[in-house]
């Protein structure tokens, strides 16, 4: 332990027992749950210790209770941090006896802050993801004299270290998320070179929607094998479920009774949509149970049989659902499932203990390879036709749900017009905006049942909204309870962008506590690259010139000098030429440590708001490092240090072009 973070620790026995990630993550728990009540007090902490990954999962509140009343007497006895990672881990010891540090309870697919400190790993679950990426990046030039991985070697967390194989993996998911032209792939890498590709994998992540919180490059130096496979794991998640979309899978309509239902299905996460998916097939098997998870309900493998033997009939097995045993029942289902052509993602051992992250991959890739839906008929043809394509609506929701999730609060929300209606997740953004300016003491934590207290929660989103000098004429917290997408997308914008000027005017010591306007963010870029030598100007936010991507070429060229390879950079005068500049800025960007959502289509159209989140989060980044890092380079600690900054940071690039104007009136 070095650095600041000893001091918030005084006791070496405790000093021990945490890395400076999870101290970090748990400091910032702890100051959150006094902001609640002003005070914390040894009878809070069985409720709000709810929130923490392993005794939140794994013992009741009434465990917990009991716990620290047999360790503590005194239950109005202040708490401070030290105390606070004294019970914890008393109450961590606990949870690890009940579960016997089973690797089920191993962290994987996380939904949530990686705060888990319980660093086993499911070997399972290692080898399943080594499998995956042996077989997809089996043919990657780079990777290939590292491949294929030997899943019983710890070979994995070796090859992560220098950055490349996780952008790769990214790009597997999501293709041209990487511009591959950014990732540094020299044999030998240098200490600055692998921290750059750490930084722009990381980056990379949050804007597909992995939840990276708390997690740095340092993590992947050192080889951290529980983060390295939690994030590795919802990358993979990510590409598995990326067919189960309505856009991508029409067919996907059979799944509806009613026309009706459409937007709901369109609105709900991946994994609900597979299950509503093997439900649907269940039934016409006639299997009469519901599945409503990938653990529990598939444990005895009948409803793999039924799904199977509908799917594939050619393949069917009388034995496998004449047989009682649920481990030779499951061996039987594997083997159906490689007659299908079926990555198998587990191990009979796996269905049968119930592994959540293992099953949910393996029905993905059943459906991925036979979903058994007809094909598209005219009637659903029309049925989407009908249904309004709202494409800069959907752009933006997408842009915003990545921001509030890569902020770490307590729920992953997967729509933000339907997420967002309680007011909690709203109210717990605003708290990372603005420390301290939400009243706890009136907000309603979900589950919530009665309406009137969402619209309680909203309204106070509402007044702090007004408190910021957002303009919110005539709305009321109702109208973000109803889902009021205009509204909601406006005042996202709105916070977004106070955000933005509020972290540019800290750093900006020398504004003397003035406001930091968009003025003064295009006077700056258009300074720093008329300093660097280049005719390239900017005229404002919209300004058409820049759809070619020279300007920011010339911008990031300016404030990292060796960022830019310029003999990888077009002419921008083709459409083509200009999107292979965007993607080469936005991984450059990334790269550098700014935490950007915006898409190549953004720079291309010149949306006016995401140019303005760009400028500002390279603004950003070049005040917040001094002159002589960005040039020469840091060193591991220094480059680990400054991702998990900007990882916690709330600097992420997105914006509303629609809902509001340039000054955020609705």
């Amino acid at each position: 332990m070095s650095g600041h973070w000893g001091i918030l620790v005084s006791d070496p026995s405790l000093q021990n027992q945490f890395t400076q990630v999870e101290l970090r993550s748990l400091k910032s728990h702890f100051m959150s749950m006094r902001r609640e009540s002003g005070k914390l007090v040894m009878a809070d902490l069985a409720s709000k210790m709810s929130r923490l990954k392993v005794v939140g999962e794994n013992l009741s509140e009434e465990e917990r209770a009991s716990c620290v009343k047999d360790l503590y007497q005194n239950t109005e006895e202040d708490v401070d941090f030290e105390l606070f990672l004294k019970v914890y881990l008393k109450l961590q010891t606990f949870a690890s006896s009940r579960t016997g540090c089973s690797s089920k309870n191993s962290s994987a697919f996380l939904k949530a802050a990686t705060t888990t400190l319980l660093h086993t790993i499911s070997e399972s679950e290692k080898a399943s993801y080594v499998a995956h990426i042996n077989h997809y990046l089996a043919k990657d030039e780079f990777l290939k004299k590292y491949l294929p991985i030997d899943p019983s070697t710890n070979e994995l967390f070796e090859i992560v270290k220098d950055g490349v194989l996780l952008c790769k993996l990214i790009n597997v998911a999501v293709p041209g998320t990487i511009d591959e032209r950014a990732i540094n792939t020299k044999r030998l890498l240098n200490p600055w070179e692998r921290n750059e590709n750490h930084t722009l994998c990381l980056n990379s992540a949050k804007a597909i929607g992995c939840t990276v919180v708390n997690i740095g490059t340092q993590d992947f130096i050192e080889g951290r094998r529980h983060l390295v496979l939690g994030v590795i794991s919802q990358i993979i998640k990510i590409q598995l479920l990326a067919d189960l979309d309505l856009k991508k899978t029409p067919q996907l309509l059979e799944l509806l009774d009613d026309s009706k239902d459409m937007e709901e299905l369109m609105n709900l996460p991946p994994e609900k949509i597979l299950l509503r998916w093997m439900n649907f097939h269940l039934k016409k098997a006639g299997y009469k149970k519901i599945v409503t998870n990938f653990s529990s309900d598939v444990k005895d493998a009948e409803a793999y049989a039924h799904l199977l033997n509908l799917l594939a009939p050619e393949y069917t097995n009388p034995s496998t659902l004449a047989v009682k045993n649920p481990f030779e029942r499951a061996k039987l289902i594997l083997e159906h499932a490689d007659k299908m052509g079926c990555k198998r993602y587990l191990t009979a051992r796996d269905i049968v203990e119930g592994s959540p992250n293992l099953n949910l991959a393996f029905v993905a890739h059943i459906f991925q390879q036979r979903n058994g839906l007809s094909a598209q008929t005219k009637q659903q043809m029309s049925l989407l036709e009908t249904f309004p394509d709202d494409t800069q609506d959907s752009r933006e929701e997408r842009a915003f749900r990545l921001w509030i999730n890569s902020l770490g609060n307590s729920t992953y929300i997967n729509n933000v017009f339907e997420d967002l209606r309680n007011g909690w997740v709203l109210l717990e953004t605003l708290d990372k905006v603005s420390p301290g300016i939400v009243n706890w003491k009136i907000a309603n934590k979900p589950p919530i049942k009665m309406p009137f207290r969402k619209v309680e929660n909203c309204n106070q989103v509402v007044k702090i909204g007004k408190q910021l000098k957002f303009s919110l004429v005539n709305v009321a917290g109702n109208d973000i309870v109803q889902g009021n997408k205009k509204l909601i997308l406006a005042y996202l914008w709105q916070l977004m962008r106070y955000n933005i000027l509020q972290l540019l005017k800290n750093l900006r010591f020398h504004s003397r506590g003035k406001e930091i306007t968009d003025a003064d963010i295009l006077e700056w870029a258009n300074g720093k690259v008329s300093s660097s030598g280049s005719q390239s100007r900017m005229d404002s936010f919209k300004d058409k010139s820049l759809s070619d991507g020279i300007f920011f070429l010339d911008l990031l060229s300016s404030v990292q000098p060796r960022a830019v390879n310029w003999g990888l950079v077009t002419k921008g005068v083709t459409d083509q030429e200009k999107k292979m500049n965007a993607t080469y800025i936005i991984s450059i960007a990334r790269k550098l440590g700014c935490s950007i959502f915006l898409l190549p289509e953004d720079i291309t159209e010149v949306n006016q708001k995401m140019i303005l989140t760009l400028t500002a989060s390279i603004m950003s980044w070049y005040l917040k490092y001094p002159h002589e890092e960005r040039t020469v380079g840091t060193s591991d600690n220094e480059s680990g240090s400054q991702l998990e900054t900007t990882s916690n940071s709330t600097l992420d690039d997105s914006a509303s072009d629609s809902s509001v104007d340039e000054n955020g009136s609705v």
